[in-house]
């Protein structure tokens, strides 16, 4: 099923009028506890190297087996009911793949305790969105943390969603979270996952590679759009985003930081070690919360222009169809 270009549109405003309360069912959270069930079937941690990568590549098909089945039974079943049954739970499944509310009312959890010169809480509300060490991070470091995770989860959290959303219909973005709620879950190179996530974290890497460098794209429109320095998010992408050893998170970061004239990267703290970042951009402007805000409102640009994109899209596969 593809979605009509009404349906994304109605999706995406659901996103920002409600984000993610709690009470509402969220088919991401049912993923998760799936995702960490199936851990606990095919996890063995003390496996040999190759059994190990063995067993996440059957965890990683199982877990998107299961998903891609379920929402094909789901949009059946819609099918069966109502028309305004069957759309409303097809916008209702396109919306919870979509985070722009979610990610700038988590992150301005930590803005607000900068604010208020709360650097311990700040430490640890950042800790509930980067996986990187926060406990001693002082309020420069919190923001830049603040600044890449909210620029590079542009991509994840809206971006590709509503790629997919638009050539795939609801499995495609249904399937797309599930590979990217697996790798924010198991790819992660250290001792636990090192070769059990290996599949998951080179699977999104795959999922990734047109929505990020797309990401990287639209926040250089945004950045035009909103008088910033879209000449120099255009130039620190193409000049820095290949630093990065991940082969996607650095587009939608040096864009950001191109555009707003800050310097991201540098020594981060990963369960107890130490990695340093490449750094992305020229440390024109200070990293202050100015920089979040800023940050906050690209990346609310930039999902309008993404809107804009996948519903063109939607469009013209109707046209070519219809």
């Amino acid at each position: 099923m593809q979605l009509l270009p009404w349906q994304l549109a109605a999706a995406y405003l659901l996103d920002l009028l409600a984000g993610d309360p709690q009470w509402l069912p969220h088919p991401v959270r049912w993923i998760g506890r799936l995702i960490q069930r199936a851990e606990a079937i095919f996890h063995d941690a003390e496996a040999s190297p190759l059994l190990q990568r063995l067993a996440g590549i059957c965890f990683w098909a199982l877990v998107v087996t299961l998903v891609g089945t379920a929402t094909m039974l789901f949009v059946s079943v819609l099918t069966h009911l109502p028309p305004y049954l069957e759309h409303a739970g097809v916008v209702w499944l396109a919306y919870t793949t979509l985070a722009t509310r979610s990610l700038h009312k988590e992150s301005s959890h930590v803005a607000r305790a900068l604010r208020d010169n709360d650097i311990p809480l700040a430490r640890e509300c950042l800790g509930r969105l980067v996986s990187r060490d926060t406990a001693h991070l002082e309020e420069r470091d919190i923001v830049r943390a603040l600044v890449e995770t909210v620029s590079e989860s542009v991509s994840d959290g809206i971006v590709a969603p509503l790629f997919y959303l638009a050539v795939g219909g609801p499995l495609g973005g249904m399937i797309y979270k599930a590979v990217s709620t697996m790798d924010s879950m198991v790819g992660y190179m250290n001792d636990r996952y090192r070769y059990f996530g290996w599949f998951a974290a080179r699977a999104d890497d795959v999922a990734n590679w047109i929505p990020a460098r797309l990401s990287g794209v639209l926040l250089v429109g945004a950045a035009a759009s909103l008088g910033l320095d879209w000449r120099g998010a255009w130039r620190i992408m193409r000049r820095d985003a290949r630093k990065m050893k991940s082969p996607n998170a650095g587009f939608p970061e040096a864009a950001a930081a191109g555009a707003m004239g800050v310097q991201l990267g540098g020594a981060n703290v990963y369960f107890g070690q130490v990695v340093e970042k490449p750094l992305l951009g020229e440390n024109v402007n200070a990293l202050t919360l100015d920089a979040y805000h800023t940050m906050i409102r690209l990346m609310y640009m930039t999902s309008f222009l993404a809107l804009v994109l996948s519903v063109s899209m939607s469009l013209r596969h109707l046209i070519a169809v219809g």
